[in-house]
């Protein structure tokens, strides 16, 4: 098969508000197993909304913004439902900042010779298929923004806020994730922002200026993501998947007692997840293994062993539809770092 007939079908981001999901919550909530799990979960992010002192932090692991859930996180930001997002590099470079500037992902199949795909420069991700090409050429635009600014250490917050600038400028495709955080002050952070296309543009920088050149500072991630810990009146966590983002965002309470700083336990917490818990890593563990470290509070918590993309559609149709978020009021938590 040639290249251009296996990019052919792009993925098409669902929209939550264009259905009401609140009869099939409603529903699942008198059922059993994962379907009453998922009920229990959006009544919790609901309550997260209503809560007027509640800080909601979105932690994004894994590949649902390439699988189709990009419009969604993209639409909490601008409903007001999600005050700060830790995210895998991944989710934020190769996914959302790759579409802004004009590229899509397409609908693939995992059934296929995956050599042929090398040979196609097309990679895979499960059933879904990206054009190497314009990954790298995503690579060079990175490269681009970090030689636009002074060289010094960078939280990966500070850098991908400038990749927001750079987007309402530039962008081919409008309201990204990273363009729409710019916009409405939503701190955006990637602890392993390396660990992405942003890694080779930044390599490629460094390569370029080995004497002078801009750098990420993960410690000072930590230190700003735990100076909104210890602002805000209270916390709550959506996890999508697990992993770095996770970690990163349940650690501020532990980081902040380090500090000599009494906070509270992130008192609402909701995880979406197909790990195994019974293998003792970090991204399986649960919720009330948390609270066992004083990161967690357990008497809004809920687990949900469920691939993400079939149920997160379903919980943030179903607060939309509740109107709570209509509510909040705006945290605007990068206007205060970028102050400090």
């Amino acid at each position: 098969m040639k290249k251009k007939e296996l990019l052919k079908e792009p993925i098409e981001h669902i929209d939550f508000k264009s259905f009401d999901a609140t009869p099939i919550i409603d529903a699942m909530a008198k059922m059993s197993f994962s379907s009453r799990d998922t009920a229990n979960a959006a009544h919790i992010f609901n309550r997260m909304l209503a809560d007027a002192t509640c800080t909601n932090w979105l932690t994004l692991a894994g590949s649902t913004s390439a699988g189709g859930c990009m419009q969604v996180y993209v639409d909490m930001i601008k409903c007001n439902m999600i005050d700060a997002i830790i995210a895998t590099g991944a989710s934020i470079v190769d996914m959302d900042f790759f579409e802004a500037i004009g590229f899509r992902h397409y609908r693939g199949t995992p059934f296929i010779n995956d050599r042929q795909l090398r040979d196609l420069y097309i990679d895979r991700i499960y059933d879904t298929f990206i054009d190497e090409q314009e990954l790298q050429e995503c690579d060079n635009t990175i490269r681009k923004i970090a030689e636009s600014l002074p060289p010094r250490p960078y939280s990966s917050r500070e850098f991908i806020r400038e990749m927001g600038r750079y987007l309402t400028r530039h962008s081919i495709k409008k309201d990204s994730l990273v363009q729409v955080a710019f916009e409405h002050n939503v701190p955006i952070f990637c602890p392993a922002f390396t660990d992405s296309s942003a890694g080779f543009g930044l390599v490629l920088h460094q390569w370029d200026h080995p004497d002078t050149h801009l750098s990420i500072d993960s410690v000072k991630d930590f230190l700003e993501l735990t100076k909104i810990k210890l602002n805000a009146e209270n916390s709550g966590l959506l996890m999508i998947g697990g992993g770095v983002p996770k970690n990163f965002a349940q650690d501020t309470v532990v980081c902040a007692e380090v500090l000599g700083k009494e906070v509270p336990m992130h008192q609402y917490a909701i995880q979406i997840t197909v790990a195994d818990v019974r293998d003792g890593a970090c991204s399986s563990s649960t919720l009330k293994e948390a609270s066992s470290w004083g990161k967690v509070d357990t008497v809004y918590e809920q687990m949900v062993f469920a691939e993400a993309t079939t149920v997160l559609p379903l919980i943030a149709s179903y607060v939309f539809h509740q109107g709570e978020w209509k509510k909040r009021r705006k945290r605007e938590w990068a206007k205060m770092l970028d102050e400090a």
